[in-house]
């Protein structure tokens, strides 16, 4: 076999290859010498079909299977003495015919980068820590109770934490919503759902009321005709509902899978969840962290085309409704943050290369249970997981990533940041 590598960009390499046509042949005769005892053919006695009727029957097909396992077999041979690490499977191009007695093709291909050194000793890492308290757990369980609240219709005027329907109307210089009739909406007087001034609008009116009032609309309002506007809107409240929270009895605690209802037990399960979550928010903002600091320090360094076009979809279609394609546009404008994103992920992985770091099996039988117990039947998730190579796959990549980052923060000029729960599972930056 020949084979000679060319650079045709930083990353690119063609690999042109060369090898006998009388290997091909042979492999070929051997295969159909191989089908002729195995195949079955309506009119010859198994194990007798001629090798003629094979090759005619078959002879394409298992030309073209040899010379793909042919190109499969050269390419690995030549990856391994050129030493070459192809990012995805080489693309091509051969017309599969001898010429001189050898069959050639070519792959154009990406590789890895080579890595500079990786000095994370420099790195400025913040390690946030916090721990779940009592406090946490009675603002949890309160969430709950508002999970499984009800509503009675009341008489009385609406106060915050009432649920409010109301039709509207509202016009602003010579735009009118709706153009005929009225809109009809509803909403939790305080919980957000609506902006602050139709909140207050709302406030103090009782079933049957019919009122107009000036109502200064937010910029980012969703009808782009009222958004920053200062309309009249007039009013009709259709019902006014008070909210009824259950109480912390045994029955509520059973809703939860606690078969005997005990207070202390339901207690201890929610500890128990909010420390999983809590874990899972802390390893997170390291690992982002540590993913940012590493790229912004080596952000020079050339890595594939080929991956920055994938992570580029995989953002812009996250940014999307589910179902809908990204416009090339939105493609094209993340292609910056797909490139930190990639070089963070190909730096994170020449780390654990380096440092020999192995998965810790114990670490993912953890993060396994902890994905399985968020489902009504654990046991079939672990099932699918371990069924599944591409699921599991991924999984292992995020349990050595975790592994990589609390690595980097060790070796890093690392600082402890002490949180309360919410700030760590608030949304960063907000």
């Amino acid at each position: 076999m020949q084979f000679s590598v060319e650079n045709v960009g930083k990353l690119e390499r063609r690999l042109t290859v060369k090898f006998p046509a009388e290997r091909f042949e042979t492999q070929v005769s051997a295969r159909i010498a191989e089908m002729s005892r195995t195949v079955r053919l309506k009119g010859f006695r198994p194990g007798k079909v001629p090798a003629y009727v094979i090759q005619q029957r078959f002879g394409a097909q298992v030309r073209g299977e040899v010379l793909s396992d042919l190109i499969g077999s050269t390419l690995r041979e030549a990856f391994e003495k050129e030493n070459l690490r192809p990012v995805a499977n080489p693309a091509i191009d051969t017309t599969g015919k001898p010429e001189n007695g050898e069959i050639a093709y070519t792959a154009t291909f990406e590789v890895m980068p080579e890595f500079p050194e990786i000095d994370v000793a420099v790195l400025e890492i913040s390690r946030p820590v916090a721990e779940v308290t009592d406090a946490d757990i009675e603002r949890m369980v309160e969430t709950l109770r508002q999970q499984r609240r009800s509503f009675d219709e009341v008489q009385r005027a609406s106060v915050e934490g009432d649920f409010v329907m109301f039709e509207y109307v509202a016009a602003a210089n010579d735009y009118c919503f709706p153009v005929e009739g009225m809109e009809r909406a509803g909403s939790i007087i305080g919980s957000g759902t609506l902006f602050k001034a139709l909140d207050s609008a709302l406030t103090d009116h009782k079933a049957g009321d019919e009122f107009e009032t000036e109502i200064e609309f937010p910029a980012d309002f969703r009808n782009d005709q009222l958004a920053g506007k200062t309309a009249k809107v007039n009013f009709k409240i259709v019902k006014v509902q008070e909210q009824k929270l259950p109480e912390v009895d045994v029955e509520f605690i059973k809703l939860f899978g606690i078969a005997d209802g005990d207070m202390d037990n339901f207690r201890k399960e929610v500890r128990a969840n909010l420390e999983r979550e809590l874990k899972a928010a802390l390893m997170g903002r390291l690992k982002s962290q540590v993913a940012e600091k590493l790229a912004e320090s080596h952000k020079e360094l050339d890595v594939p085309n080929l991956m920055v076009q994938s992570e580029a979809r995989n953002l812009a279609a996250s940014s999307v409704p589910r179902g809908q394609q990204p416009t090339a546009h939105l493609v094209d404008s993340a292609a910056s943050a797909a490139r930190m994103r990639v070089i963070a992920g190909l730096l994170m992985g020449e780390i654990a290369r380096k440092q020999q770091l192995k998965l810790d099996r114990t670490r993912l039988a953890e993060q396994l249970a902890a994905i399985a117990s968020t489902y009504e039947e654990p046991e079939k998730v672990i099932e699918l997981y371990n069924d599944d190579p591409q699921l599991m796959s991924g999984l292992q990549n995020r349990v050595m990533e975790d592994q990589v980052a609390e690595w980097v923060a060790d070796h890093a000029k690392t600082t402890v940041q002490n949180l309360s729960f919410d700030e760590v599972m608030r949304p960063v930056g907000a």
